[in-house]
């Protein structure tokens, strides 16, 4: 009998050994996100390492590396630039990803963090958690300079050309559906993009506002122009990506980028890349509600 009580005690002390063990495991674990300097385990890593990695596709003029000086160049990555210094990462590096695989690369801790002009959208947010938004914008329509469109009405029957996993791609997809173009090509990146619509395997293509003026404007090569008058229909928030579990780290460059909104230094960043008020978003309207 004694025996029989002795297992059971001896039973129970182990279970509740097991039970405290995994609740201290599970306290480590919290507490990992937060180093010991009150900064997250992010923010700490970057700084340790020296800089912080970025996915982006390498589009221009949002962030991407100069052929000639090698260096990241573009509005994200200047914007970027502020938030590290003042959050002390002394530098930037990227990695170049097709734009459709940049969440991926994310939560497969291959980047810490997607910054490609990415539109803050519904779907995205059941992803990966996004910051504030940084600035807004449109697709536009290009097609050659002598060609016979006039409108969009004039898509009708016309094969475009998109870049999958865009918001622009997304719209094209909606006209084709609505039988408002004849065909849809997909291309992986800017440049093939632009090749595709300048060599006549397209007749138009649909993508970012600001990278179809940036393009026209710094490749004389292209034979080229914008569809006008043109109102956009896939205008939207732009903000950068961070997995869900660096949630302080969000924070901490939330905090970042609303001293630059408030302080001015984001609008004349803007406007360096030739853009107007009209693309600011201010603190309030640009708060993004993540939803995990």
């Amino acid at each position: 009998m004694n025996n029989r009580k002795r297992s059971k005690g001896i039973l129970w002390l182990l279970v509740l050994l097991i039970a405290v063990t995994s609740l201290m495991g599970c306290q480590v674990k919290k507490a990992e996100t937060k180093s010991v300097s009150g900064e997250s385990a992010m923010l700490t890593k970057a700084k340790e390492k020296g800089y912080l990695l970025i996915g982006s596709s390498n589009d221009a003029p949002f962030s991407y590396t100069d052929v000639e000086s090698k260096k990241l160049k573009g509005v994200d990555i200047e914007i970027l630039k502020e938030i590290c210094k003042r959050l002390g990462i002394p530098d930037l590096q990227m990695k170049v990803t097709d734009f459709s695989n940049l969440l991926v690369e994310l939560n497969n801790k291959n980047v810490d963090m997607v910054a490609d002009a990415m539109y803050v959208k519904d779907e995205r947010l059941q992803i990966a958690a996004f910051t504030d938004k940084w600035y807004q914008e449109g697709e536009a329509v290009v097609i050659p300079e002598t060609s016979t469109i006039k409108s969009k009405d004039d898509l009708k029957g016309k094969k475009i050309g998109a870049q999958p996993g865009t918001t622009f791609y997304e719209t094209a997809q909606k006209w084709l559906d609505e039988g408002k173009i004849g065909g849809l090509e997909a291309y992986d990146n800017q440049a093939t993009l632009m090749t595709a619509v300048n060599t006549g395997k397209v007749e138009a293509v649909v993508t970012d506002g600001i990278v179809a003026g940036y393009t026209l404007s710094s490749d004389s090569s292209l034979k080229l122009k914008l569809l006008s008058p043109y109102e956009a229909e896939a205008s939207g928030q732009i903000g950068a990506a961070v997995r869900f579990e660096d949630k302080e780290f969000l924070e901490e460059v939330n905090g970042a980028l609303n001293e630059m909104k408030s302080d001015g230094t984001l609008l004349k960043i803007l406007k360096d890349f030739g853009l107007t008020e009209d693309y600011f978003v201010g603190v309030e309207e640009g708060k993004t509600k993540n939803v995990k």
